[in-house]
């Protein structure tokens, strides 16, 4: 069985499968400063984990997208700030062209169900 969370015709907020959730977070603040924008995108990720009925520390991989590698130490103080350094998944930072101009991140992540 496939669950699409927040179906759309374009795409669905988040998709479960084999007790395995995908999803992929982008900033909700647009501010010139990558901090802010990786707590929002990190805020946005705690929230479809929590409606979908999980937790960050279930998460078994992560892939951040940044747009300038010059980011890296905001993004990383951010992230240290958040992620269960008890339950640390894979992680992946990449540079990459986002699709909206303002973002200076978006990320993507795959977790366990309980």
């Amino acid at each position: 069985m496939i669950e699409r969370i927040n179906k759309g015709a374009r795409m669905s907020d988040a998709v479960i499968h084999n007790k395995t959730l995908y999803y992929t977070a982008v900033p909700t603040t647009i501010e010139n400063d990558i901090y802010l924008q990786m707590k929002s995108t990190l805020a946005d990720i705690d929230q479809i984990l929590k409606t979908a009925g999980t937790d960050k520390s279930r998460i078994l991989d992560a892939t951040i997208f940044l747009v300038s590698s010059r980011d890296l130490e905001g993004m990383n103080r951010a992230w240290d700030e958040w992620v269960d350094s008890e339950n640390a998944p894979v992680r992946c930072t990449v540079q990459a062209g986002l699709m909206n101009a303002d973002w200076k991140v978006e990320m993507k992540v795959i977790v366990a169900m309980p």
